[in-house]
C-alpha cells in the first residue's frame, strides 16, 4: 500500500496543507508542536477511525472551524489507485470511498491499512486490556472476514443483557440474550485465538533483531472466562446473580487479554521502559508483518518521534527491519535520528514549519 497524496483542511494547526509522500522511506522533520505528528495522526484517523492521540471533539478540528477534512489517495500493488474523504464535525461524521458514500466508518477503516508507533505505544504492553483487545480485533478486522459480523453479534448482545441486569424484570429475558452471547463469543475466542496463534509466529521471528535480551516468546489468549473448565454459556449463568448486583456483564470475551510470556525477561510489570518500548514495536510489526502475508501487501507503518523512543542502537535494529520490508514508511522528529545517518538508507526529506510542508528533499 502506497499513500500518494495526503490533504488536509482545518485539521489541528493546518489551515490547509498538502502532503505527498514516496515509496521507502519518508522521514519529517520539524520542531516540536509544528505539526508533523499530526500527518501521521491524520491517516491513523483514516484508517482506525480514531486518533492515537484525542478524540476528534478534544483539539483535532482547528480552533474556529466547523469541521475538519482529510483526504488521502494511494495505489496497491495491482496498480489500481483508490480514493477516501472523511468530514468530522467532532460529534458527527461523514466519508466516501471512491466516490460512494459510506454508511458506516469500518467501511472507510477496511479500504486501509496503517498501523502507527508512537509515544503512547507503551500502553500496548504495560496499560489496560482494552489497548490489547483492540490492537488483536483491528488485525482480525483486515485478515479475517467473517470477524466482524461476529464482533458485532457478541456487541449487540452484550448491551442488550447489559441493559436487562439493570431493569427491574428483566430476569425473564435474559436466557434468550445468554444463549446469543454464549454463541457468538465462543466463536470469536476460537477466532482470536487462531489470531494470537499466527502472530506468535511472527513475534519468533522479529524478537532476537528487536529485542534480543528476551529469549523465546510465547503469546496466549486469555478468554474473559475460565475456558478450560467452562462452557461460556455455564460461566453466564453462574454469574447471573453478581452481575445482576453488579449492573453488568463480568465474564465473557469482552473482558479478554493478550498475555506474553518472555523467556529471560519478567512479566509486563516487571520491564524497564525501553525494554516495553521495544516489545510494543514488535508486537506491532508483526501484526504488519501477518496482515502483509495475508493480504500480499505491507500496510503503511509509521513511527512518530523515533530519535526519543530507541535509543541509537535499537533505531538500527527498526530501521533495518523496516527497510527489509520495503513497505512505505513514515517517521517524524526534530531531526533525522543518528542511526539513520551511519545505515545508507534511501530516505526522502520533508520539513515542516509554521503549516507549511517543504519536500521532498534529498539528503
Amino acid at each position: 500500500m502506497l499513500i500518494q497524496r495526503l490533504h488536509l483542511h482545518s485539521f489541528r494547526r493546518f489551515a490547509e496543507t498538502e502532503f505527498s509522500p514516496v515509496a521507502g522511506f519518508n522521514f519529517i522533520t520539524g520542531d516540536n508542536g509544528s505539526g508533523k505528528t499530526t500527518l501521521l495522526e491524520a491517516l491513523h484517523l483514516l484508517a482506525h477511525g480514531r486518533s492515537f492521540r484525542a478524540r476528534v471533539r478534544d483539539g483535532l478540528v482547528r480552533q474556529g472551524d466547523p469541521a475538519l477534512q482529510a483526504y488521502v489517495e494511494w495505489r496497491l500493488p495491482d496498480q489500481s489507485t483508490h480514493r477516501a474523504g472523511l468530514r468530522h464535525t467532532g460529534s458527527q461524521w461523514q466519508a466516501r470511498l471512491d466516490g460512494s458514500d459510506l454508511r458506516q466508518i469500518s467501511q472507510l477503516c477496511e479500504a486501509l491499512a496503517v498501523i502507527s508507533f508512537e509515544p503512547g505505544s507503551h500502553a500496548l504492553v504495560d496499560g489496560g486490556s482494552e489497548g490489547r483487545r483492540r490492537y488483536l480485533d483491528w488485525g482480525m478486522f483486515h485478515v479475517e472476514h467473517t470477524f466482524l459480523p461476529q464482533w458485532r453479534r457478541y456487541t449487540r448482545a452484550l448491551k442488550q443483557r447489559n441493559a436487562l441486569l439493570r431493569q427491574s424484570g428483566g430476569r425473564a429475558q435474559l436466557d434468550a440474550w445468554e444463549h446469543e452471547l454464549a454463541q457468538s463469543g465462543e466463536v470469536l475466542t476460537q477466532l482470536r485465538e487462531s489470531y494470537v496463534a499466527s502472530l506468535q509466529e511472527h513475534l519468533v521471528a522479529l524478537l532476537p533483531q528487536l529485542l534480543p535480551a528476551a529469549g523465546a516468546v510465547v503469546l496466549t489468549l486469555s478468554p474473559g472466562w475460565k475456558r478450560q473448565e467452562l462452557a461460556l454459556a455455564d460461566a453466564l449463568l453462574l454469574a447471573r446473580e453478581r452481575d445482576l448486583s453488579l449492573g453488568h456483564t463480568s465474564v465473557g470475551p469482552h473482558r479478554a487479554d493478550l498475555r506474553f510470556g518472555l523467556q529471560h525477561l519478567p512479566g509486563r510489570e516487571g520491564l524497564s521502559r525501553g525494554q516495553t518500548k521495544q516489545l510494543a514495536l514488535a508486537l506491532l510489526l508483526a501484526q504488519a508483518t501477518q496482515l502483509a502475508q495475508t493480504l500480499g501487501h505491507w500496510p503503511v507503518l509509521q513511527l512518530d518521534d523515533l530519535g526519543s523512543e530507541l535509543d541509537r542502537q535499537h533505531q538500527q535494529r527498526v530501521l533495518a527491519v523496516l527497510a527489509a520490508s520495503g513497505a512505505q514508511v513514515l517517521v517524524t522528529g526534530t531531526e533525522p535520528p543518528p542511526a539513520l545517518a551511519t545505515m545508507a538508507l534511501p530516505v526522502t526529506m520533508f520539513h515542516v514549519e509554521h503549516g507549511v510542508i517543504t519536500g521532498p528533499l534529498h539528503p
